[in-house]
């Protein structure tokens, strides 16, 4: 019995000189036993530098290599418009007609459809009688007057010496007026028909025989768009065809655009636009001329004109189009450029330029425009970012990820 007693108070001694060992190294005790080789402990690092920011490593000649441009992130204003459908139309500012006024024949046409005329020059002859009679009612007051006009100045000496009565006098000072009137009311007559100064001047050289024509010159310069009338046709009365060529200059065009009612109100004369072409791509720009205060009864939308160069008549009148109207810009702190955003794991990610290479960044994003998108969280302003090319770097970190999993 004494012996057991003793056996169990070594016992406790022991245990109790462990629990004082234990308490003084550090609590509980360790009793793991380490890997035998390091190279077990390498994939746990690994995965612990997988799970941190993702990356691509770049230096600046791979960058210069690979084409990547870089851009400082600031602010900006968001350029916002709408599409308007609408069609090309002639300029009417340059549309001229060439018509007569009188009963007349078609004698002459010297231009045919689609050719190049100058102002002033002569597209068509015509020959009426009372572009005949006109021309002679002038000439017959133009002698008349001359004979009044010397006649007066005779008897205006002969007054001044008192040798006529001064009732002869102003009888002939009347005669006189008179015929100066008939012969501007005769001339005015000829410009209404449409004769030039030049024309008039010249009636009395010409041949009696040519006092039946007329000639028709080009109001402006341009192209034949339209000959409506064929040699020896009647013209310049009530049922006949009193026009006889159009000339077109397409040096400018209008864009006539139909604008619905909630649009109308953003459209500014003055403002300029973006006009496509429908089927061709090709682009151009207008400035608007003339917003309608109407809206058409049948379509409900508002008419509105714009001007548009077309110096080298590329642009054909009758051309289907979309114009593109801005609306006022609006301002925001952060804009990056489209080409800049990828979508990397389901999210819009930027590629943030950092000391060793790019960091690819998840971005929260905001409004946007045909070039710009606004950031509204996860970068800030003054960082630099990939902005072309950007989809390089999407792929290297897609390869990456993909070679990890594989591992």
């Amino acid at each position: 019995m004494k012996r057991i007693i003793v056996f169990l108070a070594g016992i406790f001694v022991g245990i109790t000189l462990i629990v004082a060992a234990a308490f003084w190294s550090g609590w509980p005790l360790s009793f793991e036993l380490k890997p035998p080789d390091a190279a077990i402990a390498a994939p746990s690092k690994a995965e612990s530098a997988h799970h941190g920011p993702e990356r691509v490593d770049l230096g600046d000649d791979q960058i210069r290599d690979a084409g990547i441009a870089l851009a400082r992130v600031a602010g900006g204003a968001l350029k916002r418009h709408f599409l308007a459908p609408g069609s090309l139309v002639p300029d009417a500012d340059h549309i001229g007609r060439v018509s007569v006024r009188v009963l007349a024949t078609v004698a002459e046409l010297r231009k045919r459809l689609g050719d190049s005329v100058e102002k002033g020059e002569i597209v068509a002859v015509i020959e009426s009688r009372e572009v005949a009679d006109a021309k002679s009612e002038y000439l017959a007051a133009r002698l008349t007057n001359d004979l009044q006009q010397t006649l007066y100045g005779r008897q205006k000496t002969l007054a001044e010496t008192r040798t006529v009565s001064e009732n002869d006098f102003l009888r002939t000072r009347l005669t006189a007026n008179d015929a100066q009137i008939k012969l501007d009311g005769s001339r005015q007559k000829l410009f209404a028909l449409g004769l030039s100064e030049s024309e008039i001047a010249d009636l009395p050289n010409q041949p009696q025989e040519t006092l039946h024509k007329q000639f028709l010159r080009a109001p402006i310069s341009g192209r034949v768009s339209e000959r409506r009338v064929d040699l020896g046709g009647l013209i310049g009365r009530e049922g006949q065809e009193s026009e006889l060529f159009v000339i077109v200059n397409l040096d400018d065009v209008w864009v006539d655009l139909a604008v619905s009612p909630e649009d109308i109100a953003a459209v500014r004369e003055g403002g300029p636009i973006t006009v496509r072409a429908i089927g061709t791509g090709d682009e151009a720009r207008a400035q608007v001329i003339f917003v309608s205060p109407l809206l058409d009864r049948e379509t409900r939308n508002a008419r509105v004109i714009a001007t548009m160069p077309n110096t080298d008549h590329r642009w054909k009148p009758g051309t289907f189009i979309t114009a593109e109207v801005p609306l006022a810009s609006e301002p925001s702190k952060l804009l990056v450029p489209r080409t800049a955003l990828q979508i990397v794991k389901g999210k819009p990610t930027l590629f943030v330029r950092d000391a060793a290479g790019f960091e690819a960044r998840s971005v929260r994003t905001g409004r946007e425009d045909d070039d710009d998108v606004e950031i509204l969280g996860g970068l800030a302003a003054g960082e630099t970012i990939a902005v072309a090319n950007s989809f390089t770097l999407k792929a290297e970190l897609e390869k990456a990820d993909a070679e990890h999993g594989h591992d």
